[in-house]
């Protein structure tokens, strides 16, 4: 065991990674000894980070008074009516709306021309409108009344009795169907195009949010790398990495921690595994900044690594830069999963999903949900164009030994990919570093 070698290469990792992310301070009571077999952790492997977040600014009315416009000029030449959202990201980037889904029905009515609307129960109203960023028109129905009736009142507002009324795919069946009983000259139809067709492409502020987030996401995995200790289980690391995102003034923090075998599964197993030398460690987590995310993968080797761990993580980590070059502007996104499988091939794995190899999509789309259209997944045919952001991901799983993932997530610019966070290079300084927010 070379602790010595461990220790500095885990101190110099934290320290790179804080020196690339001025805005903000460590502030760490010690880097303990990661081969130490204590079993408890937390006051040893306590820490004190400071929020980086407190001066970035959410999205304005003004900038969603655009968005709505930009979906009212969608309709128009969809020749969409109307269309109806349910509490969710898109409810919340129209209309600032931050609610839940309940039996009790809450829905933003978009027409195709003039103001938005807002439908919810009586009794939730000053609740909804503390975060209803645009407009006061809220209608609320009590107890024993229909919302679909105020619904067709408010189309009715509007001078439209038929056309077509769209549905985001995730909208429940009662909805749609109450909705459509009480418009029956008016037929459903997708609002996908709709509002994917606002939501892909992001702004300037939006990329400055995400990459806040990968900012925050990116300096906790330093701050929880300095940390690792034998004898850890994956919920204590992954609770280092919580509390590290929020400390950091990252919201919605989600983290996923997966030892040894269990590195294998993607998503993991409930098969308890506990750190000792060599053991792989792979994460995935993130959190959001006024409401957009970040995602991040990254693979470690507790001790000294094999040859084989070392091999398999430089072949992953060739994966990302084959997808990364592959993402140009005007290729389409399934090229990029081909170009990493056809790699991969090369390098005994797969073919296509088989294992040992990559078992899922090279990447996905990201913003206000970590997951989002369009993938990086074979035969996706959408054009790559400047605003986009996706995932790049391609893991390798090898069942029965171990797993690799390095995630680091990318934006389309007119002059080509860029990354939120620089991918490591090595093993042996496996954090990575933020990189400068480039202009679309």
């Amino acid at each position: 065991m070379k602790i010595s070698k461990r220790n500095f290469l885990k101190a110099s990792s934290a320290s790179v990674a804080t020196m690339a992310m001025a805005s903000q301070t460590l502030t760490s009571t010690s880097i303990a000894n990661p081969l130490s077999s204590q079993s408890t952790f937390g006051k040893s492997q306590s820490s004190t980070l400071k929020p980086i977040t407190n001066n970035i600014k959410g999205i304005s009315p003004a900038e969603r008074l655009k968005r709505i416009s930009q979906a009212q000029k969608l309709m128009q030449a969809l020749d969409i009516s109307a269309l109806i959202l349910e509490p969710g990201a898109a409810m919340d980037y129209f209309s600032g709306i931050q609610w839940w889904r309940s039996e009790r029905l809450t829905a933003v009515i978009i027409p195709r021309e003039g103001k938005v609307s807002v439908v919810c129960p009586f009794f939730e109203e000053p609740s909804v409108r503390e975060s209803l960023a645009i407009g006061d028109d809220i209608r609320v129905w009590q107890e024993h009344e229909s919302p679909f009736t105020l619904i067709k009142n408010i189309l009715k507002d509007s001078g439209l009795n038929k056309g077509k009324v769209a549905f985001e795919n995730s909208v429940r069946y009662f909805v749609l169907s109450g909705v459509m009983s009480a418009l029956p000259n008016m037929q459903h139809v997708s609002a996908e195009p709709v509002t994917r067709g606002c939501r892909m492409y992001k702004s300037q502020h939006e990329l400055e949010l995400m990459h806040k987030a990968n900012e925050v996401t990116l300096l906790a995995y330093a701050d929880v790398f300095s940390k690792l200790q034998a004898g850890m289980s994956q919920g204590d690391v992954k609770a280092l990495m919580q509390t590290a995102q929020t400390q950091l003034g990252g919201k919605g923090a989600w983290n996923m921690a997966l030892f040894n075998q269990a590195s294998a599964y993607p998503h993991g197993t409930k098969q308890k595994q506990t750190l000792t030398e060599g053991s792989i460690v792979l994460m995935d987590c993130g959190c959001n900044v006024h409401g957009y995310q970040s995602d991040i993968s990254r693979t470690f080797v507790f001790g000294e690594p094999t040859k084989r761990q070392r091999d398999v993580w430089q072949t992953v980590r060739q994966g990302q830069n084959i997808a990364f070059e592959q993402a140009k502007i005007g290729a389409q996104a399934g090229s990029v999963d081909d170009a990493v499988r056809k790699f991969y091939q090369t390098k005994g794995f797969g073919p296509g999903y088989k294992l040992p190899g990559l078992s899922h999509r090279t990447g996905h789309g990201i913003g206000m949900e970590g997951h989002e259209s369009v993938n990086f997944v074979h035969g996706e045919t959408t054009l790559l164009k400047p605003g986009m952001c996706f995932s790049n991901e391609p893991g390798i799983y090898i069942q029965g030994e171990f797993g690799v993932r390095l995630e680091d997530c990318i934006y389309m610019t007119k002059n080509g990919p860029q990354w939120f966070t620089m991918p490591p290079e090595s093993l042996d300084d496996p954090i990575g570093k933020l990189e400068k927010l480039q202009t679309l």
